[in-house]
This record gives C-alpha cells, structure tokens and sequence, in this order.
C-alpha cells in the first residue's frame, strides 16, 4: 500500500537570504530546495566543493532559476568559521533565515575538531555558535529566524560538564547526544537573550524524526566503512511505511520551524506521529535534559570560552 504524501505549506520567502549548513546532501539538501522553490535566497555552506556543486544541480533540476550559491565552510575549524563570518559579512546582505542542520554522528573512535573539540561536541555545537555568533549583525538587520536541528537523541542523556571532550571516557552515542543536548540548549537560550536585548531575532529548534538519512551511513573520513547495522534496519522500516520516517518527512520540522508563521520563537517541532518519529511537523513538548536555563545560561559562557566568539 502506498505510503500517504505528508507535506506543509512553505510561505512566501522572496526577498529572504537564508543559509542552510549541511545542505549539499540528505535532509539539508531537501530543506535548501523547499527554500528557493519559494522564492529565497539560499547560501549553501559545505566542506566539499564537488558534493555542493552537485546539489546546486540537483536543486536546479527540481527548481529552474533557483537562487542557490556555494560558500566554504568546515564546521569542526573555528577559523573556517570566522572565513564564512567575513564573506558574509563583507556582501552585507541581511540573512532571514539560518538553519543549523549539519551534523556528525557517532564516530567508532574519538576524533576532534582542528581546535582539539571532540568531534561531534566541536562540529554540531561549537561549530554553529561561533557561526551564529559571526553572523550576529546580519541576522539583527535580518531580524532572522534561527532554527536549530537536534535529534531524538537529546531526549535523554546530559552534557557531562566535567569531560566535555570525552578525554577520560568516549561513548559515540553518549558524546552524539550531548553534542544535540547542547545545540538545543544554545537555541533556546538564544531566543531568550534576543527577547532581553532587543536583537529581533527568533530562536527555536526541530528535530526530524528517525528517517534514513546519511548520518549513519558509510564515512571513512570517521572511520565508519560501512553503513551501520541501525540504518540498514531504518530504511527496511521507512520503506515499508512501519512508524519511521522518510527523508522527504524528515526536513520538514526544520522547514515549519524556520518558516510557518505559526511557529514561535523557544519552541521545539518535531514529527507528530507515534513516538514522534515520523509524519507531519507540530510543536512537542521540550526534552527533559533541555529544560533548564541554568544549563543553558551555562554552556553559553563555556561555548563563548571554547571558541573565543562573544555573541553579545
């Protein structure tokens, strides 16, 4: 039986700038493509040339005429980061929209960052504050809404503030989800602070269910050869319509929740099917380890520290 369309509504967005990191495959491709098939004008940050040039023609395939461009960006090196800052900032464009989509997952073997982060916590994290934070003057003039993608996984777990970096003890897992406990406690802490001080700008967070995505999927460059034993059970699920997702349903959280004008700043959106891991977008009640402003308050001022980027 075939499985039934789930889709949204992405409004008018002519005239909007918006930057999308992890856009040259999977979800971040979909979600740049729903953009400029509505009118954006959508940045495309990615580590490889050859994958972004190839997604730009994927995106023009589905969508002639499509405002979509490339810029350089490597995620886990804080001075590419500050490159992609300056460009930007340079073409002096007010930036709408930012999606923070891009992500790692679970390396076998720990791995850090160019700037000694643990991987995951560097890239997923710190990599998108110190953009946010780079980009802090063009998303005010944009008065942007900054959508920040974390996962089923921040469900549980806790940034483990005595080891941050997985020094003494790494588990992929336990380090994947406190990278996206992490993310989200930034995004909404990000939402309260723009409210306090005026900046205009709406914070808020999604997650895209379990869908077969290519986090999962053979990387060498983190020392996974194959896909994992999960993402090969995950398709076989999504195929045959069983609870799952799929990755057209998967980017659609983020796209309501950077776009819908009934999506509010300090919100979480997520899939509202059973167990919430597939079907259409709606707000969720927040995950327990992402509910504390104490926490959030505090891995601000550690994130501030660790990539010596002052988001003020």
């Amino acid at each position: 039986m075939p499985r039934k369309r789930t889709d949204i509504t992405v409004p008018d967005l002519s005239g909007e700038r918006a930057v999308v990191t992890g856009a040259s495959d999977g979800i971040g491709l979909g979600i740049a493509a729903r953009l400029a098939a509505a009118g954006a004008e959508v940045v495309m940050p990615v580590r490889s040339p050859g994958k972004g040039e190839a997604a730009i023609t994927a995106i023009r395939r589905q969508v002639p005429g499509a405002d979509v461009s490339l810029r350089d960006l490597d995620l886990s090196s804080l001075d590419s980061i500050a490159a992609l800052g300056k460009t930007l900032l340079d073409e002096d464009r007010p930036i709408g929209i930012l999606i923070n989509n891009a992500g790692v997952m679970t390396p076998p073997a720990r791995r850090t960052t160019a700037d000694g982060s643990e991987l995951q916590f560097g890239t997923n994290h710190l990599g998108h504050f110190a953009l946010a934070g780079h980009l802090l003057p063009l998303l005010r003039a944009g008065r942007a809404r900054v959508t920040s993608q974390v996962s089923v996984a921040a469900s549980r777990g806790a940034v483990n503030w005595d080891d941050l970096d997985g020094e003494r003890s790494y588990d992929g897992m336990r380090a994947y989800r406190q990278s996206k406990i992490a993310l989200g406690l930034f995004g909404l802490e990000l939402d309260r602070r723009s409210r306090a001080a005026g900046w205009g700008i709406t914070s808020n967070l999604s997650h895209p269910g379990v869908a077969p995505t290519n986090l999962l999927a053979a990387r060498p460059e983190l020392g996974r050869d194959k896909e994992t034993s999960g993402r090969r059970l995950i398709r076989a699920l999504s195929e045959r319509g069983i609870l799952l997702g799929t990755v057209e349903t998967a980017k659609l959280p983020a796209l309501y929740a950077a776009t819908s004008p009934h999506a509010e700043g300090g919100a979480f959106y997520g899939p509202r099917g059973l167990g919430h891991l597939g079907g259409p977008p709606a707000e969720q009640k927040l995950y327990a380890p992402l509910r504390s402003t104490e926490e959030a308050q505090r891995i601000w001022r550690v994130s501030e520290e660790l990539t010596r980027v002052p988001i003020r």
